[in-house]
């Protein structure tokens, strides 16, 4: 037996979601995007603290590889709130 699929997708209305919830969800991705933030500047913090300690013992490291890694996730977490509003504003 073959089920039957609906004619039309249903289509909420904008602005359907209850007040409380709304302000949660705002409330929790400020915590998520000042988290990421703070974890980007750390790590930049981090690696330049490593660089500086393996320059001043004459080791020879990849520290700037690991900071290209950090400073590419600083920039996804600074472009990710445009970027998904452009798509879905």
């Amino acid at each position: 037996m073959v089920a039957r699929l609906p004619q039309a997708v249903p289509q909420p209305e904008p602005g359907g979601a209850p007040e409380e919830l709304t302000g949660l969800v705002d409330t929790l991705l400020n915590l998520l995007a000042w988290t990421g933030t703070a974890a980007g500047v750390a790590g930049v913090l981090i690696t330049g603290a490593m660089m500086g300690i393996s320059m001043k013992r004459g080791e020879s490291s990849e520290h700037l590889s690991r900071l290209g890694l950090v400073l590419c996730g600083c920039i996804l977490v600074a472009t990710a709130g445009p970027v998904v509003e452009l798509f879905f504003e």
